[in-house]
């Protein structure tokens, strides 16, 4: 959601405060930090049905949990991550801002700026550890940063081959997957525009759709990055962001029509929490054989935010993958977390989302 954020050289992580263990036990006796456990994630509840007409603006959802929370230390890097035997790993990752723009860099305004170098690095050195199969990726800027991206990997030992790179409206922010498996086949969203008081507006970033055959099977891979919640002129931020959730929720239902069977991922920067309206349409009706299951990851210490808005020092779950009932068998929920890496606040103001098959 880097829209929002200061762009600043400044370290994101808040000190911890040693009365952290009573600011916490007041937060859970008020409802403030509405932490779930893992089994209470995948229940029934009151989704809007997928046919939820778009155009209809609501109003943002403030749930418990984009209340700021102090952010933990770097923790010691583990090698079990790594470890892990699997048919699948499967990342997702906004990189805030790979690619050219107006920066604040060491107090002073630069011109066409590319993401520095150092948190390029920090990037790479979370990527190369983690060693993906597959990679998705927001705030692309052109086909040149994305090739970057992918040749700082195969140079840090992470060779991600095959490239799927998409835009919507925005010129500026773009999709990328890249994958160690065959992209067998690429898909494109039926429709990418919806009416919002009497306007006309396309899906910002579109919706990456690719096809991954690996180790004999099909996974199908929806990548967006939803409009965020910087307030524009032309439109409410809400509606607009509920309208793109909508177009991505027809497209899953038109694939999960097709072929029910079909092994589908939906994931990225969704810009919204847990129980706001555009999440919960993306899910789906809870008994329906379309639901998406929204995995439960957390970090290593049982942290479930994927955001920090450094200038307002909010911390938020905004990055979500979501897997079809077929695929709901093969997923490893021990294995797969957000990544806690020590690197997460120099390279990004969002930390990646891991998912693990068996």
């Amino acid at each position: 959601m880097s829209e929002m954020t200061a762009q600043s050289s400044s370290s994101k992580i808040a000190p911890l405060k040693r009365g952290a263990i009573f600011f916490a036990s007041a937060f859970l006796l008020l409802g403030g930090c509405n932490r779930k456990s893992t089994a209470d994630w995948d229940t029934p509840g009151t989704a809007p049905s997928p046919a939820a007409p778009a155009g209809v603006a609501t109003p943002e959802a403030k749930p418990a949990d984009q209340k700021p929370v102090s952010a933990p230390k770097p923790i010691e890097v583990s090698s079990t991550d790594s470890e892990v035997a699997g048919s699948l790993r499967f990342i997702g990752y906004n990189v805030e801002n790979w690619l050219t723009m107006d920066r604040y860099v060491d107090g002073k305004n630069v011109k066409g700026a590319n993401k520095p170098d150092d948190q390029k690095l920090a990037v790479i050195a979370i990527l190369s550890r983690l060693k993906p199969d597959v990679l998705g990726l927001c705030e692309i800027g052109q086909k040149e940063d994305i090739l970057d991206l992918q040749t700082r990997l195969k140079s840090a030992g992470v060779d991600l081959p095959n490239l799927h790179y998409i835009g919507g409206a925005d010129p500026t922010r773009h999709l990328a997957l890249l994958s160690r498996f065959p992209i067998s086949k690429t898909g494109t969203i039926a429709k990418s525009d919806y009416s919002l008081e009497g306007q006309t507006f396309s899906i910002q970033r579109g919706v990456l759709d690719a096809t991954v055959t690996a180790n004999g099977s099909e996974y199908r891979f929806l990548g967006v990055h939803l409009k965020s919640k910087r307030e524009v002129e032309n439109g409410d931020q809400a509606a607009m962001r509920l309208n793109e959730a909508h177009l991505l929720r027809d497209h899953i239902d038109t694939i999960l029509t097709a072929d029910p069977a079909t092994k589908l991922v939906a994931y990225g920067d969704f810009n919204d929490t847990r129980a706001s309206p555009a999440i919960k349409l993306i899910q789906g009706n809870y008994n329906h054989p379309h639901y998406m299951t929204p995995l439960p990851l957390k970090d290593r210490r049982g942290e479930y935010w994927t955001h920090f808005w450094e200038r307002e020092d909010v911390y938020s779950r905004f990055d979500w993958i979501l897997v079809s009932q077929p695929l709901k068998a093969e997923v490893n929920f021990d294995a797969s977390r957000i990544l806690d890496e020590p690197e997460w606040d120099k390279a990004s103001d969002h930390r990646a989302v891991m998912l693990q098959l068996k």
